[in-house]
């Protein structure tokens, strides 16, 4: 009948929407070994981590000014920039710190072990954030999946930092 089809047809676009929010944040955290990594480089070369935060952020700044100005984005109410509190502001600041830590700690932990460490500390952080429902994120408690699938995931996170030295104690021994 026309109306399952319809319902077929919006369980298709949901799942390919689904699908596709997906895929686009697999490829937000598959940018930052990329951006640690030559940030990292600019670093040596500009002489100091800091130097190269600040580069990449203005980098930031002159890809983002264009692309508002082509999608003609309308300019921010006064209004709530004037009456929204300070912890709003707090983004560009943990931004400034994620970039200037990865660019200090990426060549020393490598490129997985940074990211996983980040991830081990997005993970806690980001349940701690949903469990309190804090920032205006909608809460969703801390359940026993929750908290195994964030072990399993710092237990991940433990093996591809200490493998190295654990296959090579295992090797010593053997």
């Amino acid at each position: 009948t026309v109306e399952s089809s319809e319902t077929c047809w919006r369980v298709i676009m949901s799942t390919l929407q689904w699908t596709g929010l997906l895929l686009l944040a697999a490829f937000a955290g598959a940018v930052v070994p990329f951006q640690s990594a030559i940030n990292s480089n600019l670093a040596r070369g500009l002489g100091h981590p800091l130097w190269a935060t600040l580069a990449s952020l203005l980098v930031s700044v002159l890809v983002l000014v264009p692309v508002i100005l082509a999608l003609r984005l309308p300019l921010p109410s006064l209004g709530f920039i004037s009456k929204a509190p300070l912890w709003m502001w707090a983004g560009g600041a943990f931004g400034v710190c994620f970039v200037a830590l990865a660019v200090m700690l990426l060549p020393r932990l490598g490129a997985s072990g940074f990211v996983a460490l980040a991830l081990a500390g997005q993970v806690i952080a980001s349940m701690l954030l949903d469990h309190f429902g804090l920032f205006g994120l909608v809460e969703k408690q801390l359940t026993l999946s929750r908290a195994l699938g964030a072990l399993l995931l710092i237990g991940g996170v433990v093996l591809i930092q200490l493998g190295g030295v654990f296959e090579r104690n295992v090797a010593a021994v053997g």
